[in-house]
């Protein structure tokens, strides 16, 4: 599987565009301003679904990694990162269709 979005993630990241942390994401998905949520495989079962839930409701976007915490958040530079939500909408478009597309292989 390609790792290609891994990097576009950082770059979102550096760009300011991402934000992190359960309250923070359940925040911007409430005020529409994330454009989708990703998160990691190793997530837990009650933040997975809040965070299901509230994307489900707000319909944002929501994709859930093959990656671990661990693994995302080396990618992000930040450590202990289960959760991330994408506020630009062109960034999401491009990891929604890198993330789509290596699913498809």
């Amino acid at each position: 599987m390609s790792k290609n979005y891994l990097n576009l993630l950082g770059l979102a990241v550096r760009a300011g565009q991402c934000t992190f942390g359960e309250e923070a994401i359940v925040r911007d998905v409430q005020r529409q301003n994330a454009k989708l949520v990703i998160a990691a495989s190793d997530i837990g079962p009650q933040t997975l679904k809040k965070l299901r839930n509230k994307t489900d409701f707000y319909n944002i976007a929501f994709l859930q990694v093959e990656e671990d915490r661990e693994q995302l958040s080396q990618a992000v530079g930040k450590s202990g990162r289960v959760a991330i939500a994408v506020l630009d909408k062109g960034f999401a478009d491009k990891l929604k269709s890198l993330l789509t597309e290596s699913t498809r292989r």
